[in-house]
């Protein structure tokens, strides 16, 4: 194939991609949920938050449909919740410039902050803790501070994944972009399970306009 031939290809393939994500819409509502986190470093605890984000479309079963959309920098994959549609996001940049990603794609489908959930890492709760918070500051974490700054809100829910705080401050930057201990690993599975479960929960009350607590 010539090389204006690749490029028609590649540009069709990209378009069709972008139809693929974007289509079919579901009649009731439609969620974002953001796993937070560096592109390129799977398996840290930074990124734990992406690594929900896989058990999800595992669970919702679109684990083979993520697609990367280059208008909001991220993969994307479309999962349906009963009448809703959940558009699930894992940015494909550094954890400080998550929020661009974020808040692209949550002009590309329409939403509003608090149609945007984030899951992210908490240095401050122990292994196998999670904690949902609904709004409220960023509270020292790059991810959530850039996703503040780029939807100029503070409305979003976040699911928080606890990793634990080392002992001493001067290792916290090594805890945190370091990956799970071979004990560690063994508790993640259930944990991305919970995480799952309360999300969905969450995600399926506020669908049918009831009001969770967090």
């Amino acid at each position: 194939m010539s090389a204006s031939g690749l490029s028609r290809w590649g540009l069709w393939r990209g378009r069709a991609m972008s139809r693929r994500v974007l289509e079919p819409r579901s009649p009731g509502k439609r969620w974002l949920v953001a796993g937070l986190g560096n592109h390129g470093l799977p398996g840290t605890r930074h990124s734990v938050g992406m690594a929900v984000l896989g058990q999800l479309a595992r669970r919702l079963g679109v684990a083979e449909s993520w697609a990367r959309d280059q208008r909001c920098t991220a993969d994307l994959a479309l999962a349906p919740l009963g009448d809703a549609q959940l558009v699930l996001l894992r940015p494909r940049r550094l954890m400080n410039a998550n929020g661009r990603s974020v808040a692209q794609a949550a002009e590309l489908f329409g939403l509003t902050a608090e149609e945007v959930y984030l899951v992210h890492d908490e240095l401050d709760k122990p292994l196998g803790k999670l904690a949902l918070k609904l709004g409220g500051s960023a509270r020292g974490h790059n991810g959530v501070r850039s996703c503040i700054s780029c939807l100029n809100s503070s409305a979003m829910p976040r699911l928080r994944v606890g990793i634990g705080r080392p002992t001493h401050p001067s290792a916290v930057k090594a805890h945190v972009l370091g990956c799970f201990s071979p004990e560690e690993q063994e508790l993640l599975p259930p944990l991305l399970d919970r995480a799952a479960d309360l999300l969905l929960d969450h995600i399926r009350a506020r669908s049918q306009g009831a009001s969770p607590g967090p």
